[in-house]
């Protein structure tokens, strides 16, 4: 009876991580989204040769990684320093991961990761594979709420490394999709990218709702769902 019980809550804390995980990788890449990027990222780098388009989307993606990785180190403290509770940004992080989801369903970019203009001033920058490719367009508003819920649920240290972990695989995946954006581009189409766009935002969407779910079940104004 021991060794079952033993196995059995083996189980069910492997079950925990691999769900836990799965939710860290698969919030943060959809609102990071690459895909979404490569217009922009094409148009920034026009007339570049593959090394320099390479060497942007570097820098755009060890960017992302570094914003990312510093609110998840620093995502307690920040809660702590302005006296904000997990279900209050919850409900925040609903509402822009709903704003920016709705966006996607319409295969367009939320203002919150890319204003108006910016694709014409990154042209004319030099480092523009820090800002504006690697911040906001890649760790905008949205990703960052994202990282910073998830850092709000972790109870434990593999939760932490889910989360790290889930940031260095989405900015690696930033790379190789922006690095060969040509590539990509050519092999999806404008229609494959637009339809891979409205799915995430569809995701997006259902996840921003568990978002504003969770927060209010912890307030205590609903019951939370099992």
């Amino acid at each position: 009876m021991l060794y079952l019980n033993t196995v059995g809550l083996s189980e069910l804390q492997n079950s925990a991580y691999v769900r836990f995980s799965l939710l860290a990788v698969s919030s943060i890449f959809f609102l990071v989204d690459p895909f979404a990027a490569m217009p922009t990222f094409l148009a920034v780098t026009s007339g570049s040769d593959a090394r320099r388009r390479r060497s942007i989307a570097g820098k755009a993606s060890l960017t992302a990684w570094f914003a990312l990785s510093a609110f998840a180190l620093a995502g307690r403290y920040i809660f702590k320093m302005f006296g904000i509770t997990l279900p209050a940004f919850e409900i925040a992080g609903g509402i822009i991961l709903l704003l920016i989801g709705l966006d996607m369903l319409e295969a367009k970019r939320s203002p919150t990761q890319e204003a108006t203009g910016d694709t014409e001033a990154a042209a004319s920058k030099e480092d523009a594979g820090i800002v504006p490719l690697g911040i906001p367009m890649l760790a905008g508003p949205g990703s960052i709420t994202s990282v910073m819920v998830l850092v709000g649920q972790a109870q434990t240290r593999w939760q932490m490394g889910a989360i790290l972990f889930a940031i260095a695989i989405t900015a690696a995946i930033c790379y190789l999709v922006l690095g060969n954006s040509d590539r990509v581009g050519r092999m999806l189409g404008d229609t494959g990218i637009r339809i891979l766009v409205r799915i995430m935002g569809l995701l997006l969407v259902a996840l921003a709702v568990q978002y504003f779910v969770n927060g209010l079940a912890d307030l205590g104004v609903l019951t939370k769902p099992t």
